[in-house]
């Protein structure tokens, strides 16, 4: 029987598969090793197992002891495998971008999660860092895995993930890319990979608010480039010491909205359902597509599953609130697509001005459109309000229809975006759609700033 042992044997031997559609118009060949077969869905498998063999080894982690790790949640999972098998406690210490999804899974195969601000200094108290380090003193018989500086890391990839791009490319590869977080994988890779041919260039994809590649480029740690950022599992405000910068040829930095546009086109591209780095990473290798011939062999280096970001990358509300989602505007259909199926909020020219303001302010509104006898004959916005209430606050009592203005333009639901521009400036700030249906839907300033943006 071809049976393994236990999980952790299952670890390693992930596909190498071309990618054909996004790459279109490199000259290369590209291909991403896919880690996510791993079975904990990551690359990071084979370094966390790594990491806890060889503190066995020193005396580090002994028998029933506790592990501690801030992690982004892929290095968590793969020390929860190891901690299962072998017997030990782990606590993971994430900061609270991560998304839902690692946390929750990291507490399904028993850790006991600890969720830490993002946006403070890795030398805060408050920091996964400083978390981290204090708990590994208080608790008894506990390790500290510190995966940023320990070696251990990135001698998993020069002992496995290198051996093995080497002998699925039949040493053809001229590129490797992939995202750096604590620098394990492109080092040991690298590493492995220079030794084989000193040719092969390594390029890492950094991320905006990391200061990788200015450090790489110039010697200088610049803490103006530390600034939050989105995309998980990369870019740094520290300097590892597994990142070998010598190693590495080249950083090329990916914008978050980048990195989680190129993470659905691989999974609705390709068929490929991976976490952002390695959008992130595929959009690097594009940005950098015209430095390939057509004889190069490229590896992208897939870091972990899509399952995990489902809640993010994958939902399009999120995508949508950070303006992530490209989404293509043509008509007033599309625009009032998001609202259609909620009423128009309207005035009778009979209310009175008060009226008015209440349902701004309910509504959090800024321009309401006025009807009469069941036909729009005029409309009231914000900056009208405003300038009544401060002079003539004695208008609050007064009829809408004292005070309205024009009717807003109306258009048809088919009317090009262009057109309802043209409509909309200073003095007119929105226009109504009339659908199809006969129902009516306003479109704002905001609403075309929204989708043109």
């Amino acid at each position: 029987m071809k049976v393994y042992n236990n999980i952790l044997e299952t670890i390693g031997n992930t596909p190498l598969v071309r990618l054909n559609k996004l790459t279109k118009d490199v000259s290369a060949t590209v291909l991403a090793k896919v880690e996510t077969t791993n079975p904990g869905n990551s690359v990071k498998d084979r370094m966390a197992v790594k990491m806890i063999e060889d503190a066995e080894k020193a005396g580090w982690l002994k028998p029933g002891g506790t592990i501690i790790e801030g992690t982004s949640g892929n290095t968590g999972m793969g020390l929860a495998l190891g901690a299962i098998i072998k017997g030990y406690k782990l606590i993971c210490v994430l900061n609270d971008k991560q998304s839902k999804e690692k946390m929750d899974i990291l507490r399904a195969v028993g850790a006991e999660v600890v969720v830490c601000p993002t946006a403070v200094e890795p030398e805060d108290p408050r920091s996964y860092y400083s978390v981290s380090r204090r708990m590994a003193t208080e608790i008894p018989n506990s390790w500290y895995v510190n995966q940023y500086d320990n070696l251990s890391n990135r001698q998993a990839h020069y002992e496995q993930t290198g051996p093995e791009i080497w002998e699925q490319t039949d040493g053809k590869i001229t590129h490797f890319v992939v995202g750096v977080g604590t620098g394990g994988t492109i080092s040991g890779v690298g590493k492995y990979l220079k030794e084989k041919n000193p040719n092969i260039k390594i390029w890492g994809i950094d991320t905006y608010g990391s200061v990788f590649k200015k450090y790489k480029e110039t010697g200088i740690f610049d803490e103006n480039e530390i600034y939050p950022y989105i995309t998980e599992g990369i870019g740094e405000d520290i300097l590892p010491k597994n990142v070998d910068f010598d190693v590495i040829d080249h950083f090329e930095k990916v914008t978050d909205k980048d990195a989680a546009v190129y993470t659905r086109k691989l999974a609705r591209e390709e068929g490929i359902f991976v976490g952002n780095s390695a959008g992130a990473a595929i959009k690097g290798l594009l940005q950098m597509k015209d430095e390939l011939k057509e004889d190069d062999v490229v590896v992208v280096l897939f870091h972990d599953h899509g399952s995990r970001y489902v809640g993010k990358i994958f939902n399009d509300d999120w995508m949508r609130e950070r303006g992530f989602l490209e989404e293509e505007y043509k008509t007033a259909s599309d625009l009032v697509a998001k609202h259609k199926d909620e009423p128009l909020v309207t005035l009778y020219a009979e209310e009175l001005v008060s009226h008015a303001v209440a349902k701004m302010r309910k509504y959090s509104i800024s321009q309401i459109p006025v009807l009469k006898d069941g036909k729009f004959v005029g409309s009231v916005d914000d900056t009208q309000m405003y300038q009544i209430l401060i002079d003539q606050p004695e208008l609050k009592d007064a009829p809408i229809s004292s005070i309205m203005k024009d009717a807003f333009p109306m258009v048809k639901e088919g009317t090009h975006i262009d057109e309802i521009c043209k409509l909309i400036n200073k003095n007119t700030p929105a226009v109504l759609v009339e659908l199809n249906n006969g129902k009516h839907h306003i479109v704002t300033r905001y609403d075309i700033i929204s989708a043109m943006s």
